[in-house]
């Protein structure tokens, strides 16, 4: 693959943090719906670490991803031999909220990392991968509050105990580049005189 096969014009799939209902996931079919792609696909996974491993590297596959997510200056820094990011651009998330099965001060909450700030003070947090996954666990019993999106929350026949509404986000997308294609150009600085 040459050098002009790098860039968002190519990219087709987006792969990103699942199961459904996450904001990545609205933001991937929302990058596809600005960029006109109607024949796009978005596949979810567990983690956007699980994400990279399982995306084909032949610059139509990318990872959309998001600004506050916790290890993204990892995934970036470690990847830079495969991965280039080709856009970013700012959206609102889903409402974010305290969802319960009905307690009104829930004593254990399940929160993705990121928006861990929003659990009430004085309530165990349990940590999952995805605001998706805080809904299930919830539903399931595993604790009794979440940190979720309304449309996770609703998904799962939560209550919403309270919503912070939606906040506006920067996502990024990162085309996983075909083997042999430069990723990042090495340079060597000569010392200044």
């Amino acid at each position: 693959m040459s050098q002009n096969h790098i860039g968002p014009d190519h990219v087709r799939h987006l792969h990103t943090l699942g199961p459904q209902g996450t904001n990545l996931e609205a933001a991937s079919h929302e990058w596809l719906r600005r960029r006109g792609i109607t024949d796009g696909t978005v596949e979810l996974h567990s983690s956007i670490e699980s994400a990279l491993e399982a995306v084909p590297a032949d610059g139509r596959h990318a990872l959309t991803a998001c600004a506050v997510y916790p290890a993204l200056h990892t995934l970036v820094f470690g990847n830079l031999h495969r991965l280039r990011m080709v856009d970013s651009f700012v959206m609102p998330t889903h409402n974010m909220v305290l969802a319960s099965t009905g307690a009104q001060h829930p004593a254990s909450v399940a929160s993705h990392p990121a928006p861990k700030g929003l659990v009430p003070e004085g309530a165990r947090i349990r940590e999952v991968l995805s605001n998706s996954q805080a809904a299930i666990d919830c539903a399931e019993g595993l604790v009794e509050g979440c940190i979720t999106t309304i449309v996770a929350a609703q998904a799962h026949g939560l209550e919403v105990v309270r919503d912070f509404g939606p906040v506006p986000m920067v996502f990024t997308v990162h085309q996983v580049l075909a083997a042999g294609e430069p990723a990042q150009q090495d340079r060597v600085l000569e010392p200044a005189l």
